[in-house]
């Protein structure tokens, strides 16, 4: 095999050789001693183009312009585009990273089209009553008293709500957001906030429960953004947690860790359901928000260094905990 191959490089490197000295051929930039490298170089080529490697660098070829023209349909807006996952590893590889792409554009893509139509469900419903009332009072059918005038705030505060979860995701998603830190009694802030809802809390005929010592230390941290957190625990805890039901919060500093736990006797969370709670617009069917909640929660949480994570037994409950540096201050 070996003197075969000889044999064709001599063949070639004699070819090439005999075309330049006869000048059937006139390249006047290559000198003698370039005839040899010429042709081995020449070799090379036809070997690569027409012997075994050949295979390879056609199956390369076809595999980029594969990859080429399911690149242009992504582009167009067809996620559906895949390529095969065959050939050498770096090929595969190649291949399957452009189908991950593909996949998660398409996902992406479906949240954007579930979002557009949320929002506009979600912003429509509370402009409708404000517009019907306001209507009301304008043709003389409601009175513009106080009660009326409070139910139409409490719709524009809806509205208010709404935007600002986006804007705060938005804020989040692309590091943008800003933290006001300032030495803060978490433990203080962790029991203001439960009491605020108490009252909503007793409408629903569950008790709410708070356990968070007075003697800890402060932690720099942002006041606003860890109540934000908060408010969106105990609002999801209080949501799926039915009459007579139990919402407990415990705050406690341990071994450099400030841990805020929210549990609820609930219906629970089913396992399937579970890995994805902290997705944006991830939401269960008998969700009634955005599911815009425990996503922002987990990038506010996220920007002070912490993590949230969280624990589910069908029938039984749900635990959301949020571990922070306890960065001591005071």
């Amino acid at each position: 095999m070996l003197v075969s191959l000889l044999g064709l490089v001599a063949l070639v490197v004699i070819i090439v050789n005999v075309i330049l000295s006869l000048g059937l051929v006139h390249i006047p930039s290559i000198p003698d001693q370039w005839t040899i490298p010429l042709g081995f170089i020449l070799f090379v080529f036809f070997i690569l183009l027409f012997g075994p490697g050949g295979h390879i660098l056609r199956h390369y070829t076809g595999t980029l312009d594969d990859l080429l023209n399911a690149a242009d349909r992504v582009g167009k807006g067809d996620y559906s585009a895949r390529v095969q996952e065959e050939g050498p590893r770096q090929v595969r590889t190649m291949a399957r990273a452009f189908n991950d792409m593909a996949s998660r554009l398409h996902v992406l893509d479906e949240q954007r089209r579930s979002l557009l139509a949320d929002v506009t469900h979600e912003l429509r419903s509370p402009l409708t009553v404000m517009q019907g009332n306001l209507e009301g009072m304008l043709d003389g059918i409601y009175p513009a008293s106080e009660v009326n005038l409070r139910m139409l705030l409490e719709e524009t505060s809806i509205i208010s709500r709404l935007i600002e979860d986006l804007r705060t995701l938005a804020l989040a998603e692309s590091g943008a957001l800003q933290l006001n830190k300032e030495p803060t009694d978490l433990a203080l802030l962790v029991r203001e906030t439960t009491d605020s809802f108490q009252m909503q809390a007793k409408t629903a005929g569950v008790t709410l429960r708070v356990q968070a010592a007075a003697n800890l230390p402060w932690l720099d941290l942002d006041p606003g953004r860890i109540r934000q957190v908060l408010n969106n625990l105990l609002a999801n805890a209080l949501r799926y947690t039915p009459s007579g039901g139990e919402v407990s919060i415990l705050y406690r500093q341990k071994e450099g860790q400030a841990m805020i736990e929210v549990r609820d006797t609930g219906a629970g969370i089913p396992p399937e359901e579970l890995p994805h709670v902290f997705e944006r617009f991830y939401k269960s069917t008998d969700s009634g928000g955005m599911g815009l909640g425990l996503a922002i929660a987990k990038k506010l949480v996220e920007a002070h260094g912490g993590n949230i994570t969280a624990e589910s037994t069908p029938e039984a409950g749900t635990t959301m905990r949020v571990t922070l540096l306890a960065k001591k201050i005071l």
